[in-house]
């Protein structure tokens, strides 16, 4: 497991297309089954993922929460059926880069938002009585199990944009 420095980075608009579920952590097979299903969705529809499969964790109550399993596309798209379009929005996300195993992921949550709560710095974010709402709070895959068999090599980035 290897954990780099956390940081404050600045990103473009990413859009993306998603299949929205809401889950009970731990939830492994959800992912996969939902992930399976929106590959078949987006081929369904002719549509091309350019991108890293993103886990966008829209409200948070633990062990409670609404995820958008996704893939990132060159342009915002018109979807059909279950199929969601979005956009990550810009502007400076706190972020930290990750290789390991998907069960520590967790902790590596825990370690960035410990991170940036000591830096002073404020998700966008907006508690309500269902969980805490993100703009936008993100995992990115650039690889998985198909081609990285070696769960060390894993490779995600955890971000979690910053208030303006």
């Amino acid at each position: 497991m290897q954990i780099a420095e956390p940081i404050v980075a600045e990103y473009a608009a990413r859009p993306y297309v998603a299949l929205r579920r809401e889950v009970k952590i731990p939830f492994g097979s959800v992912a996969t089954k939902t992930m399976r299903q929106l590959a078949k969705a987006i081929k369904a529809q002719g549509i091309q993922n350019t991108g890293a499969a993103i886990f966008k964790y829209n409200i948070v109550k633990m062990p409670e929460l609404e995820i958008d399993f996704g893939f990132e596309v060159e342009a915002p798209v018109a979807t059909e059926g279950e199929l969601l379009s979005g956009v990550l929005p810009a502007g400076r996300y706190a972020e930290l880069t990750f290789f390991g195993p998907y069960r520590h992921l967790y902790k590596v949550n825990g370690a960035l938002i410990d991170w940036s709560r000591a830096q002073g710095l404020v998700f966008d974010a907006t508690a309500a009585a269902d969980g805490d709402h993100f703009v936008s709070r993100v995992e990115f895959y650039p690889n998985g199990p198909a081609d990285e068999p070696d769960p060390e090599k894993l490779k995600t980035v955890v971000a979690i944009k910053l208030r303006d």
